[in-house]
This record gives C-alpha cells, sequence and structure tokens, in this order.
C-alpha cells in the first residue's frame, strides 16, 4: 500500500487515475497499451479494462502478467485478486483458437458450352481453412452455436503438401474445416462470442511490383525515415510469414502515417490499393507516392467521382466505393477490390471505415492490409470490426512522447465558455434533442469571439472549424476569407489549400471535410465553433490539424455554450485527448478582455 501512488485499482474493472499524484504521466502512458479512458474530469480521470482492449494488447506482445505489473507498480491499494485472474483469463483467450492453412479440394464441374452440343469440364478449386482449438471446451461451444454451424464442419486435422502450419496433438483433435471465403464472417461471428480468433494464414504475395523509396525527394529533401516508422513498417510487415502482413497502425496526425504506408510499400514491392476519406486526401497520397518513392505518374492511378482509372497502384475515396444507383442495390465501384491481384490494401483512417467497405474486408483475408488512424475510437461501437477484419492493434505511440521528442507540434487546449443569449433561452427549453444541439452551437456570440481571437494571434495561421454550413458561410463573409465544404469542386479546394500552406491565405473556414486526412503543415492555430456531438475521433482529427512539427506551439480552441447540451457533448468529445495526456484550460467569456488576458499570458 503506498499513498502516494496515482492508481486505485477498482473490482468492477475500472481504474481510477489521480492526475494530481506524483507518477500521474507516467502512470498514464503505461495505462494506454491495455486501458480504455472513460472519463476525464479535473482530479480523477476514470479508465476502464475490456475484453478487446486486452486482446489488442496481446497481439501486439503485451502479456497479462505486463498489465498487471503496471497495476501493481501504480496502484495505492492492493490489486483485488479477481481483477489479476479476469486479466489472465481474458488475455489468454487470443490465441486458444487459430486460422491455419487447409486443403485445396479440385471439383469437376460439367457445364453445356453455349451454342454448342457437347459438354466442357470445368476444373474448380475450393479452398478451405482449418480453425484448430487448444480446448475441448472451446470447441463444444463453438459447435453448439447454430449460426457458425452453418460455416463450420467438424472435421479431424488432416497433413497435406506445401504445409507449413505446426499444429499440437490438441490441435489437431478439436478442429472445424471452413471455406476460406468464410474466413472473415468466422472471425466477426467468434469475435461477438468472446473468442478472438489468431490468424496463422499466410497471406498471397500479389503482383509484383518495382517501388522503393528515394533517398532523397523530388524536391530536393533528404528523406528521413524516423525510428517510430520504422517499428510501425516492422510491426505489421513482420517476417511475411503466417500470422504477419495485417493489422492497425496508431500514430497521432502529424507523425507521419503516409510515410509508414509508403515504407510497408517500398518492404512488400506489391500492387497496392489505398483507400482514403476524400479526393482532397486522393491527391495528396498521389503527390507524396510521386515526391518520396520511385513510382512514375503513368504507374498511379485515381479512383474517385472525377476519375475511374486503374493501375499498379490505385488511390481511391471511400465514398465512390459505397455509391450504388439504388438504396437497395449493389455496390458496383467494389469490383476495383477484384481487379487486380493486389497485395497490399491500406485503409487510410481506418477508424472511419463504412459499414459496407467491412462486408468487403470480410472477403478480402488473404491480402494483407494496413488500417492507418490517430485513434480506434468509433462511436458506432465497431471497434471489434477493425480488430477483426482490418487486424488488430499491430503498433502504438503516446501522443505526448512523440511531442517530448518534437515529432509533433505541443499545443495547447483552450475551452472558451460562453453563456446563451436570453433571446434563445426559451426557444431551447423547449426544442429537441438535437435541436438543443444546433441552438447552442450557432449562437451569434461565437462569431464574435472567433473574430477577437483572430486579431489577438495575428502571427498565426489559423483553421476555423465547424459542423453547420449556415454558420460557416456567415463566419467566412464576416472574416472575409475563403471557406471550404464538400461542395467546393476539387480544383477550387486544391487551389485554396496551396494558397494557405504558401501563406497567401492566414484565416481558412473549412467544414467536416478537413477532419481527415489533410496535410496542412503550417496551421498553427484552430478555432472549433461546432462539432459532431460527443465525437472522440472527431476531436483527435481537428487537433491533429494543427500537430505538424513547427517553431511555435499549436493552440486549440473550442468554444462552447455553458448549461447546453454542447457543454455535456464536449466534455465527451474530449476523453481521447485526455487519455493521452492533454488538458483543456477552461475560460470563462464575459468580454474581449479575456480573450487579450490569454495572448498576455503567452
Amino acid at each position: 500500500m503506498n499513498y502516494e501512488n496515482p492508481l486505485i485499482v477498482q473490482g468492477d474493472r475500472t481504474l481510477l487515475l489521480d492526475v494530481h499524484a506524483p507518477l500521474a504521466e507516467e502512470c498514464r502512458n503505461e495505462l494506454i497499451p491495455f486501458a480504455e479512458l472513460e472519463r476525464s474530469p479535473e482530479h480523477l480521470h476514470t479508465y476502464r479494462l475490456s475484453p478487446l482492449s486486452l486482446w489488442n494488447a496481446a497481439s501486439a506482445g503485451f502479456l497479462a502478467q505486463d498489465a498487471i505489473n503496471v497495476l501493481q507498480k501504480y496502484s495505492r491499494y492492493d490489486v483485488p485478486q479477481s481483477i489479476s485472474m479476469w486479466i489472465s483469463e481474458i488475455s489468454s483467450r487470443f490465441g486458444k483458437l487459430r486460422l491455419v492453412e487447409g486443403p485445396t479440394e479440385i471439383i469437376e464441374k460439367r457445364e453445356s458450352q453455349t451454342n454448342q452440343n457437347d459438354e466442357k469440364d470445368e476444373i474448380i478449386e475450393e479452398k478451405y481453412l482449418y480453425l484448430v482449438s487448444i480446448s475441448i471446451a472451446v470447441y463444444k461451444e463453438i459447435f453448439s452455436t447454430p449460426s457458425l454451424k452453418k460455416l463450420l464442419t467438424a472435421k479431424p486435422y488432416e497433413d497435406f503438401e506445401n504445409t507449413s502450419n505446426i499444429l499440437s496433438e490438441d490441435e489437431k483433435k478439436y478442429c472445424f474445416l471452413l471455406k476460406l471465403t468464410d474466413r472473415g464472417t468466422i472471425k466477426q461471428s467468434l469475435l461477438k462470442l468472446g473468442w478472438p480468433v489468431k490468424d496463422d494464414v499466410k497471406l498471397i504475395d500479389g503482383e509484383p511490383l518495382d517501388i522503393q523509396l528515394k533517398s532523397t525527394t523530388s524536391h530536393g529533401n533528404p528523406l528521413i525515415i524516423r525510428d517510430y516508422q520504422k517499428l510501425a513498417a516492422q510491426a505489421l510487415v513482420g517476417d511475411k510469414g503466417p500470422g504477419t502482413g495485417f493489422g492497425t497502425i496508431v500514430l497521432p496526425c502529424g507523425a507521419g502515417k503516409t510515410i509508414v504506408g509508403m515504407t510497408i510499400m517500398d518492404m512488400l514491392k506489391t500492387s497496392t490499393l489505398i483507400i482514403t476519406t476524400n479526393i482532397s486526401a486522393v491527391h495528396q497520397w498521389i503527390d507524396e507516392l510521386l515526391d518520396k518513392t520511385t513510382l512514375t505518374k503513368e504507374q498511379i492511378a485515381e479512383y474517385s467521382g472525377e476519375s475511374k482509372l486503374i493501375n499498379q497502384v490505385t488511390v481511391a475515396t471511400y465514398q465512390v466505393l459505397t455509391w450504388r444507383p439504388t438504396k437497395d442495390g449493389p455496390y458496383p465501384h467494389f469490383s476495383i477490390f477484384h481487379e487486380r491481384p493486389w497485395g497490399l490494401i491500406i485503409y487510410d483512417e481506418v477508424h472511419v471505415l463504412p459499414a459496407p467497405v467491412f462486408r468487403v474486408v470480410a472477403e478480402l483475408q488473404a491480402v494483407r492490409r494496413v488500417g492507418l488512424t490517430a485513434t480506434l475510437v468509433r462511436e458506432d461501437g465497431c471497434e471489434g470490426y477493425v480488430f477483426s477484419l482490418v487486424g488488430p492493434k499491430r503498433y502504438d505511440v503516446p501522443w505526448k512522447e512523440l511531442e517530448h521528442s518534437g515529432w509533433i507540434a505541443s499545443a495547447e487546449c483552450i475551452e472558451i465558455r460562453l453563456d446563451l443569449p436570453e433571446t434563445q433561452e426559451i426557444e431551447y427549453a423547449v426544442a429537441g434533442a438535437r435541436e438543443k444541439h444546433k441552438i447552442s452551437s450557432q449562437t451569434p456570440l461565437k462569431i464574435d469571439i472567433t473574430k477577437q481571437i483572430i486579431q489577438n494571434f495575428p502571427e498565426d495561421k489559423i483553421l476555423v472549424i465547424g459542423q453547420y454550413l449556415d454558420q460557416l458561410n456567415e463566419i467566412a463573409k464576416n472574416l472575409n476569407c475563403p471557406i471550404i465544404t464538400g461542395k467546393t469542386p476539387t480544383s477550387e479546394r486544391d487551389r485554396i489549400y496551396t494558397d494557405f500552406k504558401n501563406g497567401n491565405i492566414k484565416v481558412l473556414v473549412v467544414s467536416k471535410v478537413a477532419n481527415f486526412a489533410i496535410d496542412l503543415p503550417d496551421a498553427s492555430l484552430a478555432i472549433q465553433i461546432s462539432g459532431t456531438f460527443g465525437s472522440r475521433q472527431e476531436e483527435a482529427q481537428r487537433l491533429g490539424r494543427i500537430l505538424r512539427p513547427k517553431e511555435r506551439k499549436s493552440r486549440f480552441f473550442t468554444l462552447i455554450t455553458r448549461n447546453t447540451t454542447e457543454e455535456e457533448f464536449g466534455s465527451n468529445r474530449q476523453k481521447f485527448l485526455a487519455e493521452q495526456g492533454y488538458s483543456y484550460k477552461i475560460v470563462r467569456y464575459t468580454n474581449e478582455d479575456d480573450i487579450k488576458n490569454l495572448t498576455l499570458e503567452n
């Protein structure tokens, strides 16, 4: 028992972190691999242990005993025995089920040929996998689950040629046979049952591609791959054997996830499909590939709403892939996944992976794949889909660790709380939940405060980010500055981004389109005037817009209307950043002097 330690471990699997204790920051960094932040008020932050957080940790080589040791090291009181036992039990579930290579059956199918009387023999190869376990109890549980019995056949393991898998005697007894095409579906279903599958089936190599990273970029700058970028790429590629080549890499915005993706391409040297969030991100990926790799323009294609070309390296948008002519019709652009023998698929900003794409990912379990993201948080609770279909977390690093190393900018988060005008109080009181959020988000005083912040920080390059287009258009008009929304033509959008990068524009108003995969390296101040309810990943992405390394400190302002639903949503939005070590300075706005005082403090 050590009363100076920062952590209180409770029997309900919650962890209370005293942020004022001497070892609080060190403890928080050691909790990140295996615990999830739930609440982050001023004095005590609440973390929770969950099966998915422990399985992600286990997949990255973080053992159950490692987690127990962290709790025992920092706990103020004795760690409950039930917690240690639960961690050991849940963590041990990862690896109790494995997918290994199975046999290939040759099927002769006789079909009548068109315009001829004779028949044609067609040879079809049907590939199978084995789902194996070391536990008869697990085997029986799976066998008694109706939804799984439709896809699995109980069958002892049989040796066959060219297998590289070594099974224990128990695994050879407790086996199921399944079709290769059901691989993803089975992994999803078993995760829901509480049994994560360790996928040890070797992936296909795909079409070879001669690609190398340059030592000097096309702009004449030396290309230096940072140590953590190399480690992230190596964690994904592994030894290229079974169990490697798929997973998720979590790095802060501004830490160079694109460089990691290109490093993986250089290591695998195979035809690659890159899917990202919008057309501007497509163009940025193409520019980066041309600048930093030996690929030529002729080898790279764009597949978007504006161009439908496919080449050895193809960069596409999620939007075009999930478009369909009718609400219940097929997705015509899903054919891109089968157009070439891809050896690698990169899912940029994987935390926003649309539900329809998950279906395709379930079918593409034989292809190497990597998800790149700043946060695995999904407000729809589908983190498990990312884990089972794209792959578990292979690499993660605390944001503050990279900040201290100088790889991302230091940032100050400031929440300015303002009052709802008396003229809107009755309107707000009688409104529905969604309308309440809109009223509180669009209160007119936010425009005045935004102008005051801009006036008091004239040396910064500033982004004004919001949710509601009417509000954004009004602010852009008041500030006499350009605005980018989803309706802005691509050519105009790219021109404005270029002008901002070059310093021709000092203030830029952006809608949700700037949440993801936009490189604005010199932006040093962001003003968030409204957001998507309580979205934690959106908060992280928006802060990420100003985290590219620079000489001056970055500032992230959030304008919140007091005593409204916006205040509650704002608290939830900040959870992820609080886990990474960011604290929010709260400023109660009464007049212009409150903003001027912030300038004086800096």
